[in-house]
């Protein structure tokens, strides 16, 4: 098997949702004509990121799956021969909505999708005001590039979560972000966090012997009630390899397009070495259901 050439589009983001989508178009051509098989796009990728503030006329941006931003990313999917890994603001039913990652297939089909199942709650990340927790489990995606395990932003944060996805036979691990710091952040401060993110996520890539794409946009991007203040996204986007070995990483203040070359055969190799899925204790972990042993 030759190695998967993989492509994440780091992008800021606009406001006008239709040149976002457009600039995103672009850039899932330019990948293909680098040979890429597989683009992951950031997180939210159509708007700026709204979730700064908890505002109900904001509903009125979410849409249906299969709607029309899968359209247009399945159609660039079919005529490109790539596999999409896209983000959606589902718009499931009146008063139910969720933060979809969406998977197009190279034929350009829907081949599935994941609704982020840990939804935070924090200054700047007013989430659960809007998402509902997903109800679709930790299964991989099944494409004509292998089977994604794909989970969205603070999934990235849980073990359980890379691991359910490794045991239901993922492949790869692909991360739609969207994080940054804040104005108050000094630069201490921002280094231990930005460190922190990718070190949680290479070490989901050792822990369970898998790549792991992490797409994260860049750009400032203000509090619509407070707009000398906001998020200044901290871009970063990287692939390891299943030992947690940095492959490609972008700035973190430049859009790109991130190409490299993933060996999913060394999956194989890397799991005979470290047999972690061998080791586990299956029978011991049951405290693990519990919100916390008092």
């Amino acid at each position: 098997m030759a190695p998967l050439r993989v492509a994440l589009v780091q992008q800021r983001c606009g406001p006008d949702p239709d040149d976002n989508l457009h600039r995103t178009l672009t850039a899932i051509a330019e990948a293909a004509g680098r040979g890429a098989g597989l683009v992951l796009l950031q997180e939210l990728h159509r708007g700026r990121y709204f979730c700064q503030q908890e505002d109900p006329a904001c509903f009125d941006q979410a849409e249906p799956v299969p709607g029309p931003t899968t359209d247009a990313l399945g159609t660039a999917a079919r005529e490109h021969g790539v596999v999409v890994v896209g983000s959606v603001f589902e718009r499931r039913a009146p008063g139910l909505y969720h933060n979809t990652a969406v998977v197009l297939d190279a034929d350009g089909s829907l081949a599935g999708r994941y609704r982020k199942m840990h939804i935070p709650d924090d200054p700047g990340y007013y989430e659960k005001f809007y998402f509902t927790p997903g109800d679709l489990g930790f299964e991989p995606v099944q494409t004509r590039v292998g089977r994604l395990g794909v989970l969205v932003c603070w999934d990235q944060w849980f073990p359980e979560a890379a691991r359910l996805m490794a045991l239901a036979g993922a492949e790869v691990l692909l991360y739609p972000t969207a994080i940054g710091w804040t104005p108050d952040d000094r630069p201490d401060e921002q280094a231990r966090q930005r460190e922190a993110w990718m070190l949680a996520q290479r070490g989901h890539a050792v822990s369970n012997g898998l790549p792991v794409l992490a797409c994260n946009r860049t750009g400032e991007e203000p509090d619509p009630e407070h707009p000398d203040q906001g998020i200044r996204f901290w871009g970063g986007s990287f692939v390891c390899g299943p030992q947690g070995e940095i492959l490609a990483q972008a700035a973190t203040d430049e859009e790109c397009v991130l190409t490299v070359d993933v060996d999913l055969q060394a999956v194989e190799q890397v799991r005979r070495i470290w047999p972690f899925l061998r080791d586990r204790r299956i029978d011991a972990y049951s405290d693990l259901l519990k919100r916390f042993r008092d």
